[in-house]
């Protein structure tokens, strides 16, 4: 493991607290991998309370409520289910196999379904051993739990590629057991991006390895995510945007880029939440609340009771949810929802559509902050798309970890 990594948030103006520990900036030279963004089924008011229920289970139990040439790369991201995940695409074997992974930045296994997969698996590509010449059993059990679902397997080892890089001896879980709709084609796993020390294989993650090594021109990753849930016509699939390692793309943002400093010993990417700012009135979580993990995997924000019903006392009309919405706040759909993040440096705005998760009538609507208790060893927040797609972000561990935030140019393909 490298001495510090570093966490930067980059899509809107900001200005570099650290320039010491700043990446390298320039166009891209890796290669790219398409994706596409997927609409959301049709959900009724029944079935949007069953998702955020299952939503905040996912959360509380996965935060502990219970090598090639020196050079870039960039694999452009699918936007799955109206913003409900992002996806890109991994090749593993020999010879080399496509599939596409959810891109996890809250959790550092990778996993696909195996050819062998008999639960949860219908209609999914997998793995097939038989086809790679350099495939390895590790004769070792694999099992990762995602609240209410879970996948399991053994854990094996292959070559791993991805935007032009690879890691010859990558361990992943080649899953047979997956819980009924954890996976949905043409999703065949997930790739975790967070560090090793939180690995449920205790193996290192595919971009610490790739870091580690110097493969990259510079020991940078970014996200930059397109939005699609306030869109009034999505196809089937769209562009979700991009997944970049080894340099920072300037043509994704403006202005400096504002590093922010991460915990010593790395686990998940990681920012103080100085303070919120809801329809011009200032929050601010204490310093025991304030820690909030940025997680690509996550399609809305949680975070501690007490700080989240102050966020919706500021909203005149809102009230707390029952049975599947417990733990959700509705307010009034006329009512324009003006929230702002702080994480030390500028505020970065969340614009009122991405604030609006669903309606449950015309005139009631449910927030996309929702109440969640995490484990004492977990951050109390956290953020993710809900936040991410009005922000570009990078993250860095060349000297001290960092996160930063800049000005995202404009890609809203809302209509």
């Amino acid at each position: 493991m490298l001495s510090s990594p570093a966490l930067a948030l980059s899509c809107f103006l900001s200005i570099a607290t650290h320039a010491f520990a700043a990446p390298q900036t320039g166009t891209a030279a890796g290669q790219s991998i398409p994706l596409i963004r997927r609409a959301p089924p049709i959900r009724t008011v029944d079935d949007w309370g069953a998702w955020a229920k299952n939503e905040r289970e996912t959360l509380t139990a996965k935060y502990g409520g219970s090598l090639a040439k020196r050079s870039t790369g960039t694999n452009l991201m699918t936007n799955q289910n109206g913003d409900s995940s992002y996806f890109g695409s991994l090749a593993i074997g020999t010879p080399p196999v496509s599939f596409n992974v959810i891109l996890d930045t809250g959790s550092s296994d990778l996993w696909v379904a195996d050819v062998n997969c008999a639960v949860g698996c219908s209609r999914i590509q997998t793995f097939n051993d038989a086809d790679s010449s350099t495939f390895q059993n590790l004769s070792q059990p694999f099992q990762i739990q995602y609240g209410s679902g879970a996948a399991a397997g053994s854990l094996v080892e292959d070559v791993v590629q991805m935007a032009g890089f690879s890691v010859p001896n990558q361990a992943f879980g080649a899953v047979t057991q997956v819980t009924s709709g954890l996976l949905n084609s043409p999703v065949s796993g997930l790739l975790g991006l967070a560090w090793q020390t939180i690995a449920s294989s205790k193996h290192t993650p595919f971009w610490q390895t790739l870091a580690g090594s110097g493969a990259w021109s510079d020991p940078v990753m970014a996200f930059q995510l397109t939005r699609f849930i306030n869109a009034s016509k999505v196809n089937t699939e769209e562009p979700g945007g991009s997944f970049t390692m080894g340099f920072a793309n300037t043509s994704l943002y403006t202005g400096n880029i504002d590093w922010q400093d991460l915990p010593s010993t790395p686990s998940y990417w990681i920012l103080p939440m100085e303070s919120l700012t809801v329809q011009g009135n200032t929050i601010t979580p204490s310093s025991a609340e304030s820690f909030s993990a940025i997680d690509t995997g996550t399609t809305l924000v949680g975070g501690p009771p007490d700080v989240i019903q102050s966020i919706y006392q500021q909203i005149p009309g809102s009230a707390p949810g029952s049975g599947d919405w417990q733990g959700y706040w509705t307010y009034p759909c006329n009512t324009q929802v003006n929230v702002a993040i702080s994480f030390g440096g500028p505020s970065w705005p969340i614009a009122p559509a991405d604030f609006l998760l669903t309606s449950l009538s015309q005139s009631q609507c449910i927030g996309a902050f929702f109440e969640l208790s995490t484990g004492g060893s977990a951050p109390s927040w956290i953020v993710g798309d809900t936040f991410l797609v009005s922000a570009c972000f990078f993250v860095s561990w060349r000297v001290f970890a960092h996160l930063s935030i800049a000005e995202k140019r404009v890609f809203d393909l809302s209509v």
